[in-house]
């Protein structure tokens, strides 16, 4: 059976939990030798673990330059190259306005927004022509979200970089588009409830009456998108935004 993504070198960071593990599954499924990564060592051991085939963990964090050189480094001394990048990492908590801080600010815009610029621009002198580029978005870049306008506000940026770094990248031939979930079931979703397990299944089981399909994602189907967008499938979406939310920003 042919394998779309075979022979193809791919990096996910933040692949140990949810999403990106869940993406980095999918990748090396279809064919891809995929890197990883993630700031504590032994849930990279496990996630590599669990991806399975020729899966590498290079430990690190997206928001520390010099640890972004070092996973360019390692790539590009193993592999020679790095067709496929999927910006993932990243997060944010939930405060409301009248209650924001600097710290919150700070601390949001650096995981969602400035470590995606320097992921990105770190990895191209590695991405031949043809390359795919894809960054995680959110259905909160589309819309209001109670106590969550910093993390909006992000999302709304990376969907912006996506529109002019096509323009960027005309001349190389290297797609950039976004996947913006809708509510995905995830630990990282469920723990904005608050601690309690109560709290965060009434946190998720109102998420999910929000989605006109009728439930939460599952992270293997926000991966499937990640997937299509990384393969020759995908060829002619270049600076799209695919929303992957049951409806959820939709009506």
């Amino acid at each position: 059976m042919n394998k779309r993504l075979e022979g193809k070198i791919a990096l996910v960071t933040g692949g140990t939990s949810g999403i990106g593990l869940a993406a980095a599954r999918d990748l090396a499924r279809e064919g891809a030798k995929v890197y990883v990564t993630g700031r504590r060592q032994a849930e990279l051991d496990a996630a590599v673990a669990e991806i399975g085939g020729n899966a590498q963990g290079v430990q690190g964090d997206v928001t520390r330059d010099d640890d972004l050189d070092t996973l360019m480094e390692r790539i590009r001394a193993s592999e020679g190259r790095l067709d496929i990048l999927f910006a993932n990492a990243g997060g944010g908590s939930m405060l409301p306005l009248g209650e924001i801080t600097a710290q919150h600010v700070d601390d949001t815009f650096n995981r969602n927004v400035r470590a995606v610029v320097f992921t990105v621009q770190k990895a191209l002198p590695l991405m031949p022509r043809g390359g795919s580029i894809i960054l995680t978005g959110s259905i909160t870049g589309s819309k209001g979200t109670p106590a969550f306008s910093i993390y909006s506000a992000s999302k709304a940026a990376v969907r912006a970089l996506a529109r002019s770094w096509v323009l960027d990248l005309k001349e190389r031939g290297i797609r950039v588009n976004v996947v913006s979930p809708g509510s995905t079931h995830t630990v990282g979703l469920a723990e904005l409830g608050g601690a309690s397990k109560e709290a965060q299944d009434g946190l998720l089981t109102y998420l999910a009456s929000l989605v006109p399909i009728g439930r939460l994602a599952a992270p293997d189907e926000i991966a499937k998108v990640v997937t299509f967008l990384a393969s020759d499938d995908s060829s002619f979406i270049n600076g799209a935004e695919i929303f992957a939310d049951g409806g959820q920003a939709q009506v």
